[in-house]
């Protein structure tokens, strides 16, 4: 398998270990055919991204502890889905995004451009 790249075009960077993210729960940004969400946008959750994010049926405030999942708090570092993302900075509630830990296949969906104007 070879190494994951980001959307800068270089080694794809850890995202998060605390909470411990990732589709694969590997702390990266990673993806493959069954991540049908693309969880590949490696965000610092705040809490207007967060409401919307629950407004659109995507609540990721509550832990749900049968999938090792916390619950999040603004500050929090995740692997969002990119189509929620973009619907977020489509609305003006999209949060701060690590390039080199945001997964290159979010350019499928999401313009460089817009990462670059909420990169860290």
């Amino acid at each position: 398998m070879h190494p994951s790249i980001n959307v800068l075009g270089g080694p794809l960077a850890e995202c998060s270990t605390k909470p411990l993210t990732g589709w694969f729960r590997d702390g990266c940004c990673n993806t493959d055919n069954s991540d049908l969400g693309r969880h590949v946008v490696c965000c610092i959750v705040t809490d207007v991204f967060l409401q919307f994010a629950r407004s659109k049926g995507n609540d990721l405030m509550t832990p749900a502890p049968q999938f090792g999942f916390p619950g999040l708090v603004a500050g929090d570092r995740w692997c969002v889905c990119a189509e929620t993302w973009a619907a977020a900075f489509e609305e003006g509630a999209a949060c701060p995004v690590d390039l080199e830990a945001t997964h290159e296949s979010a350019l499928q969906i999401i313009d460089l451009e817009q990462l670059e104007i909420h990169a860290l």
